[in-house]
């Protein structure tokens, strides 16, 4: 066994990293159910992908009020509440008997999820001993990770083999079944202290913090632009088989677990360093998919390569600013980060469509890389700077 680490600290540990799983697997479960949808509500796709949206715009607006008008509970408690809420919403999804009540539990799934993904990082480090907090971390995104690879198509294979309705209900009964695992293995975690909004502004202050919002939002909006239209990407400039699409998307996230075991293992003794090399290559996956996409082999390669390195720019950041954080407002900062990282989302998506629109899909990734390549050039010559200064400070 690992030392420092017992057999309690593993257990705890796997049951948020299984939390993290369905979580991940709910958030984007719409996407391969759509059609099903569409036709059980009689409405268009179109109209069946408001889900997918209002979610995100949800969980953007919601994160930091939410955050901070539960701060002052006991995390262990207040984790339990919000996957016990999270599977009941998830049985109301699938009772749905119209479009609107389908929303409005989406709507509270979302709600969990805000708050889910701003103490799940902060609770990991707390359970486990100091030197292991890195490896806390990784654990949570192989969550994450494992979802994009097996989450998302067994939810669509249930959905197409017995009715959406079943994949919504199956999720449902996984979060019952982790409740109560994390019931009996989760210890108590006090709560760092209350926060009010009168301490966002000093919170925000932090030219170092803020410096990383920033990075998060450019690369989250610079991984989009790219990652929302990888599916006809690689079908129409690609041309790889649909077969091929869909191994290259689970290689994608499979890599992911890889990106979270090298954070892991090179972060914790050289965090900075390994974060130059990460946004290194985001950056250049995304200048290179075009050039990539002339040879199937070359293109799956770069998306096992993209998708390392996002997952590992990920948890470097929610390392960070955990660590820049003060002890009272690491759930808050990490709802701000989750804020930011869906507007990314939201933006770089409508920039990616932009691009395919009045450009060529063909182009998506050189759009991409500008962006990240300005957010490289701000890290290292604005926050990098400042947390060098810091330390000799």
């Amino acid at each position: 066994m690992e030392n420092g680490m017992t057999a309690k600290n593993w257990a705890q540990i796997i049951g948020l990293t299984c939390a993290a799983f369905i979580f991940n697997t709910s958030e984007f479960m719409p996407i391969g159910l759509l059609t099903d949808i569409a036709q059980d509500f009689a409405i268009t796709e179109a109209h069946a992908g408001t889900l997918i949206s209002a979610y995100a715009w949800v969980v953007m607006l919601l994160s930091l009020p939410l955050m901070i008008l539960v701060s002052k509970l006991e995390l262990r408690k207040l984790m339990l509440w919000i996957i016990l809420l999270f599977g009941i919403c998830q049985i109301l999804s699938s009772l749905s008997e119209g479009y609107a009540m389908l929303m409005l539990s989406r709507i509270g799934v979302a709600c969990t999820h805000a708050i889910f993904w701003s103490i799940v990082s902060p609770l990991a480090v707390k359970l486990v001993p100091h030197s292991h907090r890195a490896l806390a971390l990784s654990m949570i995104v192989t969550g994450t990770s494992i979802a994009m690879i097996f989450g998302l198509p067994l939810g669509r294979m249930v959905g197409l083999t017995i009715g959406w309705r079943m994949t919504f209900l199956g999720v449902g009964i996984l979060a019952f079944l982790t409740f109560a695992y994390l019931a009996f293995s989760l210890p108590k975690v006090p709560s760092s202290g209350g926060f009010s909004l009168h301490k966002l502004p000093e919170l925000l202050k932090n030219p170092i913090l803020t410096g990383l919002y920033i990075l998060t939002f450019a690369i989250a909006t610079s991984y989009y632009v790219g990652y929302s239209y990888i599916e006809p990407f690689l079908k129409q400039v690609a041309h790889l088989q649909d077969n091929w699409i869909t191994a290259t998307l689970m290689i994608f996230g499979g890599m992911g677990i890889l990106g979270s075991f090298a954070f892991s293992k090179f972060y914790p003794k050289h965090p900075y360093p390994f974060l130059t090399t990460i946004l290194l290559c985001v950056t250049g996956c995304l200048g290179l998919l075009h050039l990539a996409s002339f040879a199937s082999p070359t293109v799956i390669l770069l998306c096992a390569v993209w998708g390392m390195a996002v997952t590992a720019f990920n948890v470097s950041l929610q390392a960070e600013i955990i660590n820049k954080s003060p002890l009272d407002a690491t759930s808050v900062s990490m709802s701000i980060f989750s804020g930011i990282f869906n507007l990314g989302i939201a933006i770089g998506t409508s920039i990616g469509g932009a691009v395919c629109t009045y450009l060529s899909i063909s182009e998506i990734g050189y759009a991409g890389a500008i962006i990240a390549l300005l957010a490289f050039l701000y890290w290292k010559k604005v926050i990098l700077h400042k947390l060098k200064k810091a330390q000799t400070a």
